[in-house]
């Protein structure tokens, strides 16, 4: 009897394992085959940026930097930086980082196909290390879906496509490690980061972090130079609602009107004015220099909180409310919205940037002894402004913003409230011989 059993046994083994391995192997190929068309139709949706960026090259260094510039364009001193960008919409909307654009005179565009386009900067936001970029054509483009309220799960497989080092639509994969990431990498700092352990490299920034089914997850922001096999993703989600917000027609920074820096104490974290607008809605609310904000509509001010975002939602009352300390006493401000979004701190070069801009004419024309004709001139700069702090100095000509022309005060004021409303503004500044480009930051703006 039990050698009946051994042989039914032996029979019902010999026959199942190969049945049970030819069905593990189907599976894995099957499994293999999904990952691979995923990667095939995600990559006609990602995209290569080139951009150029135009610095100023003076005797001390130009030597050096010749071993940098662009052989067909060494006399001007371009600079080519890569990187990634995703194809959000079928128009040609993408996604990339702020930082891969914020000095770029030149946007170029590649797709997987070969086909190349202009691009130029829709909008960005510093705070999230996030640029959305138009292309000029109109074409009808493919683009990378997403799910609305998906919920990411730490453990679950990604994929992470971009142009690492230049080498289109590199595939890498791993897992997502952790939800949430707070970080700071070179001087900058990264909240709610998706962070795995796919493959990130330079020139994979802005590049796509996607699931098994080729949904978008994120856009891959920072490497851990620190550690090998670490990188980190912006969720889609904030991507989504910055596109948004840059789409609805009419959209406008709501501006406080303070200068402020994030410092600790023994309270924990809070905001320190340093500078409140003339003119500005905090001024008409007796705001001062040295007072602290410690809640921005009902939330505390931490190390994660987007300020622009929770500035902006009012909910149904539309009043943005702080809460703020003077000494040792607290006191509670609430502002209309309307009033914030109408507020434009004119004139701008002086109670917004900190320098005074006069047309090239008459005595300024005379003190700096300026031959341009179009453009306008710093005859002042402030210190601790803005203006300083982004590099500009007295006599400096600026000819372009945003790569429009500058003729006049006038055309300056009109491109730089057009500006402010993008949250991108960049300068090109003539400096004795020497011609290059400077971004403005207004990360400390509220």
């Amino acid at each position: 009897m039990r050698r009946i059993k051994l042989f039914r046994f032996l029979i019902i083994t010999i026959f199942f394992i190969p049945v049970f391995t030819l069905l593990f192997l189907s599976i894995l190929v099957a499994n293999e085959n999904q990952i691979a068309d995923v990667v095939e139709n995600a990559s006609k949706a990602i995209v290569n940026i080139r951009t150029e960026e135009w610095s100023k090259t003076t005797r001390e260094n130009k030597k050096m930097l010749l071993k940098k510039i662009l052989p067909f364009e060494e006399e001007e001193g371009l600079f080519e930086n890569i990187g990634s960008g995703v194809v959000l919409d079928s128009k040609g909307i993408i996604v990339t980082n702020e930082h891969l654009i914020s000095k770029a005179i030149n946007i170029r565009v590649k797709f997987i196909n070969g086909k190349e386009y202009d691009a130029y900067v829709l909008g960005s936001d510093p705070e999230y290390d996030v640029a959305l970029l138009k292309i000029n054509d109109k074409v009808d483009l493919p683009y990378l879906k997403f799910v609305p309220n998906r919920k990411t799960r730490v453990g679950e497989r990604t994929i992470v496509i971009g142009n690492p080092y230049g080498l289109s639509s590199s595939v890498t994969m791993g897992v997502i490690s952790a939800l949430g990431r707070n970080l700071r990498i070179d001087n900058k700092t990264y909240i709610n980061l998706i962070q795995t352990d796919a493959a990130v490299n330079p020139g994979s920034s802005g590049g796509a972090l996607l699931d098994l089914e080729g949904n978008l997850l994120g856009i891959v922001t920072a490497i851990y130079g620190e550690g090998k096999g670490i990188g980190f993703a912006i969720p889609v989600e904030d991507v989504m609602s910055m596109l948004s917000e840059f789409l609805e027609a009419g959209t406008r920074r709501p501006i406080l009107g303070l200068f402020m820096e994030k410092k600790k104490g023994l309270r924990g974290l809070y905001l320190n004015i340093q500078q409140v607008i003339p003119g500005s809605p905090a001024e008409q609310h007796g705001m001062k220099v040295g007072d602290h904000i410690i809640e921005l509509n009902r939330k505390k001010i931490k190390d994660d909180i987007k300020l622009h975002n929770v500035l902006k939602s009012t909910g149904s009352t539309n009043t943005v409310q702080l809460k703020m300390l003077r000494g040792s006493k607290y006191q509670t401000i609430k502002f209309d919205m309307q009033d914030l979004e109408k507020f434009i701190p004119l004139p701008l070069d002086e109670r917004l940037c900190g320098m005074r801009v006069r047309n090239i004419k008459g005595y300024p024309k005379l003190k700096f002894k300026l031959k341009e004709k179009d453009g306008v001139v710093l005859t002042r700069i402030y210190k601790g402004s803005v203006g300083e702090k982004s590099g500009l100095h007295a006599g400096d000509v600026i000819l372009k913003i945003n790569n429009n022309m500058i003729r006049s005060e006038r055309d300056f004021s009109m491109f730089m409230i057009e500006g402010l409303k993008r949250n991108y503004i960049l300068y090109q500044v003539k400096r004795s011989e020497d011609v290059f480009f400077l971004p403005l930051k207004f990360d400390t703006l509220l």
